[in-house]
């Protein structure tokens, strides 16, 4: 498949009423189509593997071309300078989520820009850092605990962040660890007690949700 003809088909797919309803959810209308992610994952088996078509996806500035890039790309062939190009470009959260959860984490950079990203000030680079953390807790199963124990001080350092998209994939990252191990578990917990007593309205929200569904 070619680019040109996978954005005439997207282009073919768009719905306006769509776009409304996903702005209700906080998802930037602008460059926005309103397709669905099932339509999307079903163009992204037709067009299989490709980062060279991923990278024409991405540069087409399109909403559902973008996250439809990060289905498509060859995690082996992105680079970190790629990975630092496409995260300055995230203008919303689900964005954000579909390429960190498709893509990057599967990188070899993906534990070391969690890192760096969590202590950017953009919002939605931040946000990647702990989308990051969130994604890597639920699918790199060979890991060895140690390397979660890292992120929990990065969680509690950007706790104070009242930005709604950032203190919701803080809150997301710090309950994936816990439910990682009963080890992570108990680690998650003693943090999310330390953050309760914080003078942060945003970590206090972290931690008492976290708490629900870890002490269950």
């Amino acid at each position: 498949m070619t680019g040109r003809a996978i954005l005439r088909e997207l282009r073919a797919l768009a719905d306006p009423r769509n776009v409304a309803g996903m702005a209700r959810f906080g998802i930037n209308p602008r460059g926005t189509l309103g397709i669905g992610i099932p339509h999307l994952r079903r163009l992204a088996r037709r067009a299989g593997r490709d980062h060279r078509l991923a990278g024409e996806l991405w540069a087409s500035g399109i909403h559902e071309a973008r996250i439809l890039a990060s289905m498509i790309d060859d995690p082996e062939e992105v680079t970190e300078r790629q990975m630092e190009r496409w995260v300055r470009d995230f203008d919303s959260w689900d964005v954000c989520d579909q390429v960190c959860g498709n893509l990057f984490r599967a990188t070899p950079f993906a534990y070391r820009k969690a890192v760096e990203w969590s202590a950017r000030k953009e919002e939605f680079v931040r946000r990647a850092g702990f989308v990051m953390m969130a994604t890597l807790a639920v699918a790199d199963k060979a890991a060895p605990d140690a390397r979660f124990l890292r992120f929990l001080p990065l969680i509690v350092r950007r706790s104070d962040d009242d930005r709604n998209f950032v203190r919701k994939a803080a809150n997301w990252a710090l309950r994936q660890i816990g439910k990682r191990s009963p080890g992570l578990r108990r680690a998650a917990i003693r943090t999310a007690r330390g953050l309760v007593r914080s003078d942060s309205r945003s970590a206090r929200w972290i931690a008492r949700d976290a708490l629900r569904e870890l002490e269950r």
